[in-house]
């Protein structure tokens, strides 16, 4: 991943954890998270490789290991 690519997921990652603070806030249901994993992510997770799976996702996303994890753990 480019250094560009890299920003604009860390960045990407942050606008979504506040959206989602939003969300909560307001009472407004999630979206579901296979909205919001990749087709990769996806099938890492559907073939059981979870660890894989979380990394990518963070790759992806930018975002902690307790937030991908989540995210990955709730896939299916």
């Amino acid at each position: 991943m480019s250094e560009f690519e890299a920003e604009h997921a860390y960045r990407l990652a942050a606008l979504e954890r506040r959206v989602d603070a939003i969300m909560r806030h307001l009472g407004i249901a999630e979206p579901t998270v296979a909205t919001t994993a990749s087709a990769r992510v996806q099938e890492l997770a559907r073939q059981g490789d979870k660890i894989h799976a979380i990394k990518q996702y963070r790759e992806e996303t930018g975002v902690g290991l307790a937030e991908a994890k989540a995210v990955v753990d709730n896939l299916f």
